[in-house]
């Protein structure tokens, strides 16, 4: 049996390193399967996944001049689904969103600011916002120098 890159085949797992997995591939043919080629997921100990005398697919990725193959199983697998098929959210319009009801924001203004406005602008916001929170708990007062008690 000729093997070319790209070829998908079974094999039987004959030795396990934490680096990788051996896998006999027949006819006296054996390739190594690189632990980052083992799963689609993160593989910490092999172990886990495989033991010995496991029969695999692994997908042929490279033969070497000297001889070695390069395997890996989790591209032998299926393919996963194509993130096109997955339903998409839909935009939202650009609206500002409501925070409880009283409060909304507004968009950014097109125009450049300078920074006295951008300023003036975050000053009005903030007292507007501790005002309304001072009247909804009275027992928030200012002292002399403007900090809450």
């Amino acid at each position: 049996m000729e093997l070319t890159v790209g070829q998908i085949i079974e094999g039987k797992i004959t030795g396990i390193t934490n680096f990788g997995v051996f896998v006999d591939l027949g006819e006296g043919k054996s390739g190594m399967v690189h632990i980052s080629e083992v799963a689609r997921t993160y593989v910490n100990d092999i172990k886990d996944f495989f033991k010995i005398g496991d029969e695999v697919k692994v997908k042929v990725l490279n033969i070497g001049e000297d001889g070695k193959i390069a395997l890996s199983i989790k591209r032998a697998l299926e393919p996963e689904k194509p993130a096109e098929n997955r339903p998409r959210r839909e935009k939202r319009d650009h609206q500002p969103p409501k925070i409880d009801g009283s409060y909304t924001w507004s968009p950014k203004k097109q125009e450049p600011q300078s920074f006295e406005e951008m300023m003036n602008h975050f000053k009005q916001t903030s007292d507007e916002k501790f005002s309304e929170i001072k009247r909804k708990n009275p027992e928030i007062r200012r002292t002399k120098r403007g900090a809450a008690k």
